[in-house]
């Protein structure tokens, strides 16, 4: 059999192998720096880099430390939003670092980078965490049974009423939520719509018994009733939780108690 040869006029259309457009584009991330060791104050610092915009956030601001500024700090660990905690502010709007991607965020302007508000900034884009998981705590995020010994066999549940409490399992504690509502900004002794998620998750599960003391701690005065149903909560979410929706539903069960 002959061996096809291609045309000229075909092969002159045809990059040669190697030549072909680049896919990377100049980008400039401007990243609010702070370093107690340093200053006391927070600066802003600008990193152009050469990358993919098919690529992440997360992934620029790994070029910036391994190959620029090794003294960039940040929190990551799965990359791929699941552990929630590359929570970050990121041209101005909470989201995760490793599910925003270049091109969606007009790299033909600066990315802002800098952390999430409302919890101590540490270091650089590392805050600390301590008073989120406080409240976390606080709402007793277990499964409470009345039972003193290990059950004999599964707890049954059925489908009608897993799907009660489906959404608020979602929560991966990325205080997404959490640093975008204005009441956590102004006292963080409000417990926050994280917390109060990870509470309606038992709350309203069958077989949970102590859905009426989460609710008397919800009940407190920096509980549910400080949320002003702003909606920044369920924008932020990363995992598409309804968050305004299920602290609205625990409001609902403390004047009803009904859950």
């Amino acid at each position: 059999m002959a061996t096809p040869v291609l045309d000229k006029d075909e092969a002159a259309g045809r990059p040669e192998p190697g030549f072909a457009d680049s896919p990377y584009i100049t980008v400039t991330f401007r990243i609010r720096r702070f370093n107690p060791e340093v200053s006391a104050e927070a600066v802003w610092e600008d990193f152009q880099l050469e990358i993919d915009p098919k690529e992440r956030v997360l992934d620029g601001l790994h070029k910036i430390k391994w190959d620029v500024d090794g003294t960039l700090t940040f929190r990551r660990s799965c990359a791929h939003g699941i552990c929630g905690s590359d929570a970050m502010r990121i041209n101005g709007k909470n989201r995760l670092a490793c599910k925003t991607l270049i091109k969606d965020i007009n790299p033909e302007k600066p990315i802002t980078v800098e952390p999430i508000k409302g919890l101590t900034v540490l270091k650089d884009l590392v805050v600390d965490m301590e008073p989120f998981f406080q409240a976390y705590r606080d709402v007793m995020p277990f499964l409470v049974t009345k039972e003193t010994n290990e059950p004999t066999r599964e707890r049954l549940q059925s489908a009608e009423d897993r799907e009660r409490f489906d959404d608020t399992t979602k929560c991966i504690l990325c205080a997404a939520c959490t640093s975008s509502c204005p009441v956590f900004w102004n006292d963080g002794q409000y417990f926050g719509p994280a917390a109060i998620v990870n509470a309606h998750r038992f709350i309203f599960d069958s077989r949970d018994e102590a859905g009426e003391q989460r609710l008397e701690i919800l009940n407190d005065r920096d509980g549910v009733w400080r949320c002003r149903t702003t909606f920044n909560c369920t924008d932020a979410c990363p995992r598409g939780i309804e968050v305004t929706k299920a602290i609205q539903e625990v409001k609902r069960a403390l004047i009803t108690r009904r859950y």
